[in-house]
């Protein structure tokens, strides 16, 4: 059975990449105290799929070799398979309270089935089959696999045949028989490092002119010519420092790593596109749909944890029976329930695609991720308003762990009776940890940004209601000819 072990997973990516942080070259990565915390979270999916409780959401049978497969590498064959993503997705959030980063590449690889089998029936081409054969690997090997999308774009009000460099978006800069040459950048790659594999795919809907643009492929993450310089995250330092209450969530976290192409080769039978531009939007479309989807799961599991902070630091406030502080809760819970509620939705009005996956439905995905960009942000901010300004003045670990004045912060962070006050200084620490982003993805920032920022499920929003037969509704009640 293809399922590999945590332990298994550690050992796959183990190899040397080309990674800077704080302008150094770093070796073994996985020993370094800043990116060990994203690795744990990666191996609590594999963790989570060994254990029988978790079996039937975390794992699912492959259509492609009738294998049990990891379902972070399955391909929907049903409406059930769309909504058991969306569970699985808030399950690993309520076990991490972080970014799980497995979810880009899965979107991808859904994304590109259908899409290559398109091209292939328009075209005569042979991508689709080229991906089925990359993706059993994927499956046999229980790979994780990252989706890279996002361009540097330049100047955003040119195209990208318009930049002065042309490098702002990926493009092909040399081909033959055995393969292409690429050269550009990915960025806000979500767990690129911790992955054994990239699909990458255009950011846009690409014009006649940008054939060179429009072109998707699968490539280990080390291949020879990829440079990786780890993202900035608020405070990531304190995971440095000794000791580890200061960093709130000290088990878990995010990851995201700037991806510089400096002419990549990628053999032909790992290429899914190659200048089919009038496919490059619906691409684009699509994996946005995925995406949009998984964001009423993900984030849904981290609000559970934060909703549940919220609770326990009201407890440790004494505030619990408070009539407001239940009523905040209440509404953290409703905004919650509505996002995993949308979820739910677009994957039960999922569809059939001719390839014979299934596909979530578009508009309710995308209204789904609009709902993300704002609830995560009035949840956040009911978490700090019941857990107190201290939450950003509480003095650091190294006090409150001081022979001198430690005691002191001790015996006045102590609230109610029988209290442990580090417990409190825990608490605190972890809400600040998933409300203002420190040593972690943010919740509320990537909620914003990640599957696109809010104009762009604005624009799918209007693409997708058909006005004019609300308008007709009208007339028909109204008996307006």
């Amino acid at each position: 059975m293809p399922l590999k072990t945590p332990e298994e997973y550690l050992e796959s990516i183990k190899r040397p990449v080309n990674l800077y942080m704080f302008g150094e070259k770093v070796e073994e990565f996985w020993n370094h105290p800043i990116i060990k915390p994203s690795i744990n979270t990666v191996m609590k999916i594999y963790e989570l799929a060994q254990m029988d409780e978790y079996r039937s959401i975390m794992t699912a049978t492959s259509h492609l070799t009738g294998e049990i497969i990891n379902r972070f590498t399955h391909i929907h064959q049903s409406i059930d398979d769309l909504i058991n993503k969306v569970k699985m997705q808030r399950l690993l959030g309520q076990h991490t309270a972080c970014c799980f980063q497995r979810c880009v590449g899965f979107d991808a690889g859904n994304s590109l089935y259908s899409v290559t089998y398109e091209m292939d029936k328009k075209n005569g081409t042979g991508y689709h089959n080229r991906f089925k054969k990359y993706w059993i690997e994927v499956q046999n090997q229980d790979l994780m696999v990252d989706g890279a999308m996002t361009d540097t774009k330049g100047d955003r009000s040119k195209r990208p045949n318009q930049q002065p460099d042309p490098d702002s978006y990926l493009h092909i800069v040399d081909e033959n028989d055995d393969g292409i040459i690429v050269r550009g950048a990915k960025v806000h790659q979500t767990g690129y490092l911790n992955s054994n594999r990239v699909i990458v795919m255009p950011t846009l809907a690409l014009r006649a002119g940008e054939e060179e643009y429009a072109v998707s492929f699968g490539i280990d993450t080390n291949t020879k010519g990829i440079t990786l310089v780890y993202g900035r995250q608020s405070c990531d330092t304190r995971k440095m420092e000794e000791g580890k209450l200061d960093i709130g969530n000290f088990k878990y976290g995010g990851q995201e790593i700037f991806v510089i192409f400096d002419d990549v080769f990628v053999p032909m039978e790992n290429v899914f596109m190659k200048g089919e531009i009038e496919f490059s939007g619906e691409l684009v479309n699509r994996f946005g749909g995925f995406h949009r989807q998984s964001y009423g799961g993900c984030k849904v599991g981290v609000g559970d944890v934060l909703i549940g902070a919220a609770a326990l630091i009201s407890e440790y406030n004494g505030t619990d029976k408070a009539s407001h502080i239940r009523d905040k809760l209440v509404e953290m819970v409703h905004l919650n329930e509505t996002l995993y509620s949308c979820g739910i939705a677009c994957s039960s009005l999922g569809f059939q695609r001719e390839a014979g996956n299934y596909e979530m439905d578009m508009l309710l995905a995308n209204v789904c991720k609009q709902n993300v960009t704002r609830f995560p942000y009035e949840i956040g901010r009911l978490a700090e308003d019941i857990a107190g300004g201290i939450i950003c003045t509480l003095p650091s670990e190294a006090d409150f762990k001081s022979k001198e004045i430690g005691p002191l912060l001790e015996k006045y962070l102590v609230t109610c009776e029988g209290l442990c006050a580090e417990d409190r200084y825990r608490v605190l620490r972890f809400i600040e940890n998933l409300t203002m982003g420190v040593s972690s993805v943010s919740y509320k920032t990537e909620s914003m940004h990640g599957a696109g920022s809010p104009a762009t499920q604005r624009v799918m929003i209007s693409r997708l209601t058909d006005l004019e037969e609300k308008k007709k509704l009208v007339k028909d009640i109204l008996d307006i000819e």
